[in-house]
């Protein structure tokens, strides 16, 4: 049996990072090695099972990352697109392995991502779940095997609450299609469509972003054609599917070398 995987956790103390502590330390196959917040968190110094709502790990939840990376250990990050630059940095200096699902990169700070996190063994996915992963790969073959007689189309629903719009999931899939064709999405994606836009044009990727209510990422990719239309649909139904995607992506990543990789080199896809 091999040793668990220890990993730190960035945000420990928001939804998505408690959830990492609490299935990270359930986990034999982990074991929670750091915790970190922004300083001056009021939850500082708190044990980081008891805040997350498990038993104690007798890690304290700290703001400096630097003091407790390890090149053992794996970041685990999805905070905020300047925070999550700033713990990628941290890490590839430590040596440290590292998985990002934060979204709401710009095109300028995605690219930063990836030089730092090249310097290490990073997984680097504005999705986790491995079923949007499988998803990204249907729609590839879907957009191959269909053919230039359907017409595809992204709906997306998350809550309220969230910042970017559309989600770094639609737009990944989007940029599927559009690879799966030949094209490049920023010549053919249209965000949305408002007022007298025309006909569609037959090389067009629409996405469109809804924002309602606590729902957690609903995804839908429909192709349409002439009698007949196709949909391809994933729905998170609880922030777990990406928690559990991110320890998956961490224990594959430990022991890789160098290098950006995605949850489609986790699966093997």
């Amino acid at each position: 049996m091999s040793e668990p995987v220890p990993v730190v956790v960035c945000g420990a103390a928001g939804r998505m990072g408690r959830l990492l502590v609490a299935l990270a330390h359930e986990d034999p196959d982990f074991t929670v090695a750091g915790a970190v917040e922004v300083g001056g968190h009021p939850a500082l110094g708190r044990d980081a099972g008891e805040l997350a709502g498990t038993s104690r790990t007798g890690v304290a939840l700290g703001d400096d990352l630097a003091r407790v990376c390890r090149p053992e250990h794996v970041v685990l990050d999805f905070t905020a697109p300047a925070a999550a630059l700033a713990h990628a940095a941290i890490a590839a200096d430590r040596g440290a392995a590292l998985v990002v699902g934060t979204t709401g990169l710009d095109p300028a700070q995605s690219a930063r991502l990836r030089d730092v996190a090249g310097r290490t063994r990073a997984v680097v996915a504005p999705n986790m779940s491995v079923g949007v992963t499988v998803l990204l790969d249907l729609v590839a073959r879907a957009t191959k095997l269909l053919g230039d007689g359907f017409e595809p189309e992204i709906v997306e629903l998350h809550h309220h609450d969230k910042k970017d719009a559309p989600s770094g999931t639609a737009l990944a899939l989007a940029r599927a299609i559009a690879d799966a064709r030949g094209q490049r999405f920023e010549d053919v994606g249209v965000l949305a469509r408002e007022g007298l836009v025309g006909a569609r044009r037959r090389d067009e990727i629409g996405v469109v972003a809804l924002r309602a209510g606590d729902a957690i990422g609903d995804h839908t990719v429909l192709f349409g054609g002439v009698g007949e239309r196709l949909e391809l649909v994933h729905r998170a139904q609880s922030r777990a599917c990406l928690a559990r995607g991110a320890l998956r992506a961490a224990r594959w990543v430990a022991g890789r070398p160098a290098g950006v990789y995605s949850m489609q080199h986790v699966l093997g896809l």
